[in-house]
């Protein structure tokens, strides 16, 4: 999976650098597996702007991924690998023996053809899923389940993957992408193997346009606003605006947001690197 290069014609070209695609198998996804995505532009459903700098972007179809993983009693194959306008890892399209298709994230390496599983008794094998009680310690896992049957919520970003350091009883200890150290319980579910696409965090948009696609507007800075607006607006020329702080005046750079009384702190054995 590498990246494309452009020679620098016009200014947008550049700086830019996209993904090859080399991997990408289909150009259109299974229309079985497509819902409707609609966009707010920021508003919630009073039409009151809840959100800033959101709107416009290309029009999108959610594809609907199996993140459970849970159908046990057969195999299934790989069709396609295929780009999901949603996430920057790419999906793939499987199969089952039953003939019932299915979208999943894609790990790296995987290919057209492949034979997958998922379930109690599978091969620790790249693309399998199987309770984290089954899988070798040292095995780089994502698509991680935080309570078993729930699907995965943890390491599904492109590229990443966590390390299952050790087993403690009834908890695995996993050291996840941010570099946190935490407890899950061996119940839960997880992926072999690192999701696709690692070299998502070499591309380049090259242009404020691409930005624009995505659904984000221009953002303004607080320290160019007026003080009615922002805590850090106002004074006389370009002043620094003071303690950096969110709009509703929350300070940024290194204040602690966590909750002290939080259930999960009892999990976490370390808190991700600074």
């Amino acid at each position: 999976m590498a990246v494309r290069k452009f020679k620098p014609v016009t200014p947008g070209q550049r700086n830019k650098v996209i993904s090859a695609f080399s991997e990408i198998t289909a150009k259109k996804p299974q229309k079985s597996l497509l819902e409707p995505l609609k966009r707010t532009g920021g508003r919630n459903n009073t039409g009151q702007m809840t959100m800033r700098y959101i709107g416009g972007g290309h029009k999108r179809m959610y594809r609907v991924i199996d993140f459970r993983r849970a159908k046990d009693e057969c195999t299934a194959k790989v069709l396609t690998i295929e780009y999901d306008p949603n996430r920057s890892a790419r999906i793939a399209l499987v199969q089952y023996e039953d003939g019932e298709k299915r979208y999943i994230i894609a790990p790296d390496g995987i290919k057209v053809g492949q034979v997958i599983a998922s379930g109690s008794g599978v091969a620790p094998e790249v693309g399998n899923c199987l309770p984290l009680s089954e899988i070798p310690v040292g095995t780089l896992v994502h698509n991680i389940e935080l309570r078993p049957g729930q699907g995965a919520a943890m390491a599904r970003s492109a590229g990443t993957s966590a390390q299952l350091a050790a087993r403690e009883g009834k908890h695995a200890v996993l050291r996840l992408p941010s570099g946190e150290t935490r407890m899950v319980l061996v119940s839960c579910r997880a992926t072999v193997g690192t999701v696709s696409n690692p070299d998502h965090n070499l591309e380049s948009f090259g242009k404020a346009g691409r930005s624009r696609w995505l659904g984000r507007r221009p953002h303004n800075r607080g320290v160019v606003m007026n003080p009615v607006d922002h805590p850090m607006g106002g004074g006389e020329g370009r002043a620094s605006g003071g303690h950096p702080r969110s709009r509703k005046g929350l300070p940024a750079k290194g204040y602690k947001t966590r909750n002290p009384k939080a259930v999960s702190n009892r999990f976490i054995i370390e808190r991700r690197k600074k």
